[in-house]
This record gives C-alpha cells, sequence and structure tokens, in this order.
C-alpha cells in the first residue's frame, strides 16, 4: 500500500504565501519524478510544477518565478512554495508521484493524493 498525503492549504489573500507539502508513505522501492497538478471549479486538472529524482524542474509557465518546487528523497517528500499568490491561483492542489512499489518492483505506477484547497482572495 503507497499513500500521497498533502498539507498546507488554507486561506490566503493575495500577494501572500503558501507551502504545500506531500509526504509519500508506505512499501515504496523508489520514487522517481514527483509534481504537483492544480485543479481549479469548471476546469481541467493541470501541471503546476514537476521535478525529476535528479532534481530537474519543469512549471507551468503561469507560475514561473513565483513557485518553487522541491524535495527531500530521503524523507519521500516534495514541497511546492508559493509566493505572489493571485486569485487565479485558487484550485484543489493534487500531489503525483511516479513510484516503483515493493509489490510491483519494475512497473511505474502514478499515486496520487487526495489534494488541498488553496484559496487566494481577499
Amino acid at each position: 500500500q503507497v499513500q500521497l498525503e498533502e498539507s498546507g492549504g488554507g486561506l490566503v489573500q493575495p500577494g501572500g504565501s503558501l507551502r504545500l507539502s506531500c509526504v509519500a508513505s508506505g512499501s515504496i522501492f523508489r520514487i522517481y519524478d514527483m509534481g504537483w497538478y492544480r485543479q481549479a471549479p469548471g476546469k481541467q486538472r493541470e501541471l503546476v510544477a514537476g521535478i525529476t529524482s535528479a532534481g530537474s524542474t519543469n512549471y507551468a509557465d503561469s507560475v514561473k518565478g513565483r513557485f518553487t518546487i522541491s524535495r527531500d528523497n530521503a524523507k519521500n517528500l516534495v514541497y511546492l512554495e508559493m509566493n505572489s499568490l493571485k486569485p487565479e491561483d485558487t484550485a484543489v492542489y493534487y500531489c503525483n508521484a511516479h513510484l516503483v512499489s515493493n509489490y510491483n518492483v519494475g512497473i511505474i505506477t502514478a499515486y496520487w493524493g487526495q489534494g488541498t484547497q488553496v484559496t487566494v482572495s481577499s
């Protein structure tokens, strides 16, 4: 069993900051890419930021320069530092990890967290 659990969401004023965390737990053999996605009401889920196990990152154009993704491989953690938040950043943010579990060594599977709400409003 593998689980991803997000934390750190909440209500913040425009221009404010939040830091999201996601921890992967369970019977994990190896984690490859990790990332953050978001889904606003009435919209499709979209990639916000991704990070490889080697630390290479990529960002959606809408968050470049404002958001920073990082990870702690030893602790199976991934973070999303969000600065200069805008109302349009309001969404449920989901953690994603591509990993191999001890039950299916050799098969890379995508896992998702349950999401954390981020609301940017005055």
